[in-house]
């Protein structure tokens, strides 16, 4: 194997190793050592095989490293997320880029399912990836349990 750079998402640290997932292929990479990693620490890095056996990797270089804030909102989504999925059925996600840097994605929900879905969006690993490709570092989940709208905001700061 050879040595790669990309961007990185930290998705399990201890004190002696850590995991981390290559956010453009998925690819999990286990590091032999922890350079002071947290779980959801982004990086852009190069890993490299450590050797004989090449079945551990190690962070040779560091361009960048930012953490994502997940945030679980008390305000509802903005009129214009709401807007966004007035026409929408249930189960659609309608994606919308922001001004700027950053997304905006707005789901219809079954009412009675809404905060379940706020919870799933913040548990999941592909929500700090997303935010990883899209240079965000902050994640901002609002919802509406009266209208079924769920609107989580990818922002760069």
């Amino acid at each position: 194997m050879t040595e790669k750079t990309g961007t990185f998402v930290v998705t399990h640290a201890e004190s002696e190793s850590a995991v981390v997932r290559d956010v453009e292929t998925a690819q999990i990479h286990t590091l032999a050592s922890n350079p002071g990693l947290e779980p959801h620490d982004v990086l852009e890095a190069t890993v490299t095989p450590e050797p004989p056996l090449e079945v551990t990797w190690q962070v040779v270089d560091v361009d960048g490293r930012r953490s994502i804030e997940l945030v679980d909102s008390d305000l509802e989504p903005t009129q214009h997320s709401k807007a966004l999925a007035a026409d929408a059925d249930v189960g659609d996600l309608i994606t919308e880029e922001r001004a700027g840097t950053g997304e905006i994605h707005v789901f219809r929900v079954p009412r009675e399912d809404v905060d379940a879905a706020a919870h799933d969006v913040l548990e999941d690993d592909e929500t700090i990836a997303r935010a990883a490709r899209l240079e965000a570092v902050r994640v901002e989940v609002r919802r509406s349990a009266d209208e079924g709208v769920l609107s989580v905001r990818y922002l760069p700061d």
